[in-house]
């Protein structure tokens, strides 16, 4: 076969840009190197923990931990406890471990091990950060210019958790400019870094986050993040430019890349900044999207007639953003191999050079092939000075910085500052870079490290993004809505749907609409004087009918086969997938979930269809044969008859979904009696099993009133079996009436009952604030609190009690309380007018009890149910705020002594469904682990949002009564296990095995 062109002329001559390449990185590598730290240098212990840690990954993931939560240890006899947890049971380096060799964390040896560790790690820490304050860091610069390398700073601890934390470093970057423009005036100007094609370069140079500027930035809502991130913006853009300054977006997690680019675009077409040219974004090629990125920016610079700088870098996310898409189900957003983000890299960076007048390029890298690369491409496209410089992280590449710095290139030094504590995250990243197996500086260091290895170009795989879920279930994935096709589908959804309103829901028996019955309309929550349709309610005498009939159809569908019955469930689930959007905006619109919790509530009951589809088939063929000479036995499983399904509003399509396949997967035929407030919802599941294929009367609707109808289903002779999940007082009334045996009733009923929560979150004296405050709000506030596992106690240990109240209500006011349907909005209104009242009488009487610290003002959202997140501190464990279930955005806040006391308050009440952890103690999370009494227990995370298969759900106490839905042993609830003997001898003789 013929080669295409491009091919031949590779094989048929040397590629010039690649001979000089080698050329290049061989001139790099052979500069001199540093030379060996002496045992009494300050540096030296830094080098050999970066040494141990790069032979031992079992040491370094231990070490690294450790060092992430030091900032966090106050005393000797803490960071010496914390050491024995993680480094304990790890094979040691003998200096490190003769250091680290004492019993008690409180004992003289241990204190001065603990302080001459807690300095070393400090010092490995200044390798990374050029300054602990603006001052050392100006320092820091001065020297570097003094060795000819430019500098660009970047202020750390950049995460916001609250809009007052956003302008504060809002303030930081205003005085960041200020303070280093004064600085500048005593720098020589020095023409190597400072003066490219006759023009001088701005000498202070900075990077900046966006995220840092808005605590709510999200994709969901790009009008609306844009608005504020701009507002925040533009302040600093114009003093740097007022001040001759160089600003640089940096880029973040993917799920913020194109809402950074856009951001970044808008901005720069703006009047005030349209030629400013001293300013540039980050595109990282570990991204699939890089090259796309690359040219979308070059076409876009192009129009805009002025060009900015692209940094390109490989990425410091890698891990997260794996992890991340493992999680969410989502496609792998990076390549999971280095050799193709260094693929990738190389040709973006062809891209970039061959449009140098409309972008600038700052090649961000330590790897001494893609240095020399692109060098050599610079130099072959004739690049101007001005628009060409290499970057490299302070603290990493030393020698290769000075090889560039002969080569008569321009090289930035990409400098963090800030305070340890925000900047251990960073540092974490830059260790791990250090010492990860495929880092360039780890294979430049092992033995055997040669030049033609190191300047060998990269090997694309040409890999597909790969699956990372190793069970053999998958979740079905959320939306991604940083995806703007995924938003757009969901309000094209929430358009189409509000033209559905007005209808009437009739119940449905026996695959027929049963009309003509009285009426009830269903409010939206958010507008409650927008009617979104109206229910038939059924009565006792349909609830009777509607027993007898699902008695009839599950004499035949207690027949059909498993594997009939799985077939019909994921064609119910496939369904589910092609009516999303619809599905999605029913939940908004009837129940006030905001988007991703209602989108998420749709994925959940697609698991449901798909995974008890799967569990009967494993059921049934796990049946059991212990046969011997003469008899055989077996074990199998059957159903039990008629199931009334009584599901709650909060998760009313998730819920519904997951008791009624349960049911319906085991053979059982259902009555479904959904909560009056969400009964539109459900009568779009009735539709959609319908579509599906399932025979008249096998699954029925049944909306009307509790007392009523439920109170009809319970009692009633027939019903075999009841799956309820609501209130603890509902749930009591049920199981006392399902266990009377009534006239013509030949079976106890079986109830299965999830009741209430009143679930607690300890955060330890030495959790990660960021990640506890972020994890906590969501806790609580999601859905406006109406979650049975939401948290309502917060147990907070006393060291750091009054810091953490503070960022938590901080946070907490910085959300977006409002309409649901407004894709920002975090917390929509509680469920209905009553349940306003009732819990609005909590809140007002806990005010003459408890200090309270927040209360969100809701009164310009008109008139809707609309409760302010409200947060009380001081509370006593025993008081009804903290025992008492109010299933509302309402949080109480406890002191607790020490550990011992936290875990003895959060098992402090008769609930046992969910609980929470933040600490980055072992012992700590070992004994949480053994002793928090509860159902689910989520550590380092927040306490919602269980998963089917993977975090089965269900408490017990008076949490509930069953076995966890969505796990391996729920459907075992649903039949009845039978044993079958028989005697196969026949005067004297029986067949053998095998010959029946």
């Amino acid at each position: 076969m013929e080669l295409p062109p491009f091919q031949e002329t590779r094989v048929l001559t040397v590629d010039p840009i690649e001979s000089e390449t080698q050329r290049i990185g061989q001139s790099l590598l052979a500069a001199p190197q540093q030379s060996r730290f002496s045992f009494f240098e300050r540096s030296f212990w830094d080098e050999k923990l970066l040494e141990w840690a790069m032979a031992d990954d079992e040491l370094r993931v231990q070490l690294f931990r450790f060092i992430d939560c030091l900032p966090a240890l106050k005393t000797n006899r803490e960071v010496a406890s914390h050491l024995q947890e993680y480094l304990g049971s790890v094979k040691l380096p003998g200096p490190l471990a003769k250091a680290l060799d004492f019993a008690d964390p409180g004992s003289p040896a241990a204190a001065v091990a603990t302080l001459g560790l807690r300095q070393g790690i400090s010092q490995m820490a200044r390798r990374f950060i050029c300054g602990e304050n603006l001052k050392t860091a100006v320092k820091t610069i001065e020297k570097l210019r003094s060795q000819n390398m430019a500098v660009s700073l970047d202020l750390l601890g950049e995460a916001v958790v609250s809009e007052a934390e956003a302008e504060v470093y809002q303030r930081r970057y205003l005085e960041l400019l200020s303070d280093l423009h004064a600085a500048q005036s005593r720098w020589p100007v020095i023409d190597q870094i400072d003066r490219a094609d006759g023009q001088l370069l701005p000498r202070v140079h900075f990077a900046l986050k966006l995220t840092s500027l808005y605590s709510q930035f999200d994709a969901i809502d790009p009008a609306t993040t844009g608005r504020n991130v701009k507002a925040r913006l533009r302040p600093i853009l114009r003093k740097a430019r007022e001040l001759g300054a160089f600003v640089h977006i940096d880029m973040e997690q993917s799920q913020h890349k194109d809402l950074i680019l856009q951001i970044f675009k808008e901005v720069m077409v703006e009047a005030d900044f349209r030629d400013w040219i001293d300013t540039g974004i980050c595109l990282q090629a570990y991204l699939r999207s890089a090259e796309l990125d690359a040219a979308n920016v070059i076409a876009w610079s192009k129009e805009r007639g002025y060009p900015v700088t692209v940094r390109l870098v490989k990425g410091a996310y890698w891990d997260g953003e794996v992890i991340r898409a493992a999680q969410q189900r989502w496609p792998v957003p990076v390549f999971t191999r280095k050799a193709d983000t260094d693929a990738q890299y190389e040709k973006v960076l062809h891209l970039l050079m061959e449009n140098h007048r409309s972008v600038h390029i700052a090649v961000g890298s330590h790897n001494a092939r893609t240095v020399a690369l692109a060098i050599a491409l610079a130099r072959r496209n004739r690049v101007p000075r001005r628009a060409f410089e290499v970057q490299m992280l302070y603290g990493m590449a030393d020698h290769l910085k000075a090889g560039v710095a002969q080569q008569g290139e321009r090289l930035r030094v990409y400098a963090p500052y800030g305070e340890l504590l925000p900047g251990m995250a960073y540092l974490i990243r830059r260790l791990l870079e250090n010492t990860a197996n495929t880092s360039f500086l780890r294979q430049s260091v092992r033995p055997g490290s040669d030049v033609v290895r190191l300047l060998a170009p990269p090997a694309a795989s040409g890999e597909a993004a790969p699956s990372l879920m190793g069970s053999e279930f998958v979740n079905a994935p959320d939306r991604d809505f940083a995806v703007a096709a995924e938003r757009e589908k969901l309000a094209a959804g929430l358009a189409e749907v509000r033209t559905c309103f007005g209808q009437t829901y009739w119940p449905v028996v026996g695959g027929k609409a049963r009309r003509g019955l009285p009426t009830l309309s269903v409010p939206n929550p958010a507008e409650p004087g927008t009617v979104l349709g109206a229910l038939g309610l059924a009565d006792a005498e349909l609830a009777d009918e509607a027993v007898k009939v699902a008695h009839t159809a599950w004499l035949s569908w207690s027949k059909t086969t498993p594997e009939a019955r799985a077939r019909l469930l994921g064609r119910l689930a496939e369904l589910m997938e092609q009516q999303r959007s619809a599905l999605t905006a029913w939940i908004v619109y009837e129940t006030g979930k905001p988007w991703r919790e209602s989108d998420a509530d749709v994925s959940e009951a697609i698991d449901f269809c798909r995974y008890y589809g799967r569990q009967i088939l494993k059921l049934t063929a796990q049946a059991q044969h212990r046969d011997v000479p003469g008899e055989t036995n077996g074990y199998h499983y059957r159903s039990r008859g008629v199931a009334a399904v009584i599901a709650p509003w909060n998760f009313p399509l998730a819920i519904l979904t997951g008791m009624t396949t349960a049911a319906l997967a085991t053979g059982n035929t259902v009555i479904m009696k959904p909560a009056e407030q969400s009964s539109i919802v459900a009568a779009q599941l009735m539709r959609l099993c319908e579509q599906a294929g399932f025979a008249a009367g096998v699954v029925n609707y049944l909306p009307g009133r509790g007392e009523v109808v439920g109170a009809k289903l319970v009692a009633h002779p027939q019903v075999h079996l009841i799956a309820f999940t609501g209130s603890l007082a509902v749930g009591q009334r049920i199981l006392a009436e399902a266990s009377m045996v009534r006239p013509g009733q030949r079976h106890l009923k079986r109830v299965i009952a999830e009741l209430g929560g009143k679930n607690a979150i300890i955060v330890d004296s030495d959790a990660d604030l960021d990640q506890a405050v972020v994890g906590v709000v969501q806790s609580a506030f999601g859905y406006s609190g109406q979650k049975c596992s939401a948290c309502s106690r917060l147990i907070v240990l006393e060291g750091i009690y009054d810091v953490f109240i503070e960022r938590l209500v901080q946070a907490t006011r910085s959300l977006i309380v409002g309409n649901p349907a407004q894709p920002a909005t975090y917390t929509g209104p509680v469920i209905a007018r009553d349940a306003c009242e009732r819990i609005r009488g909590v809140i007002e009487d806990a005010k003459g009890r408890h200090r309270l610290v927040l209360e969100v003002d809701v009164s310009h959202l008109g008139e809707g149910y609309f409760i302010g997140p409200t947060i009380f501190a001081d509370v006593d464990p025993q008081s009804s705020l903290a025992q008492e279930e109010i299933f509302g955005p309402v949080l109480a806040v406890i002191k607790a002594r020490d550990f011992e006391h936290a875990i003895e308050i959060a098992n402090g009440t008769s609930f046992a469904l969910t609980g929470g952890l933040f600490s980055r103690s072992p012992r700590h999370i070992a004994e949480a682990r053994e002793r928090f009494e509860v159902g689910n227990l989520y550590i380092n995370r927040k306490i919602t949002a269980a998963l089917v298969d993977r975090q089965p759900f269900g408490g017990f106490r008076l949490s509930g009564v069953g076995s966890k839905a969505g796990g391996p042993d729920y459907l075992l609830q649903f039949v009845e296990p039978v044993t079958v003997t028989e005697n196969i001898q026949r005067q004297g003789f029986a067949p053998l095995p095998g010959e029946l």
